[in-house]
């Protein structure tokens, strides 16, 4: 599956891509009072790219410049810009 062909809500199978842009962890807040970690991004691949969330202990895990897969992942649409992340039952790995 290709980054363009991401539409929102869950999917299955996979996609890879490079991380091309990645911000530093951020401790956030959720509106019902739970503490995570999130680091923003965007994800490219030969299609295009996508926003990219990752999230607690893969906000750390993975760098600029890393190809991952992304398996049975989630996607989202915030302020108008669809973004990828694992979800919850999703999987994510760096690949070669």
């Amino acid at each position: 599956m290709n980054i363009s062909e991401l539409k929102t809500g869950s999917f299955e199978g996979h996609i890879e891509g490079e991380i091309v842009e990645l911000e530093a962890p951020k401790k956030i807040t959720t509106r019902f009072g739970r503490q995570l970690i999130v680091a923003n991004g965007t994800l490219r691949d030969e299609s295009g790219e996508i926003k990219l969330a990752l999230w607690n202990e893969d906000a750390t895990r993975f760098s600029k410049g890393d190809r991952i897969r992304i398996t049975n992942g989630w996607v989202s649409e915030f302020q108008g810009e669809l973004k990828v992340s694992p979800g919850k039952t999703g999987k994510i790995e760096k690949v070669q």
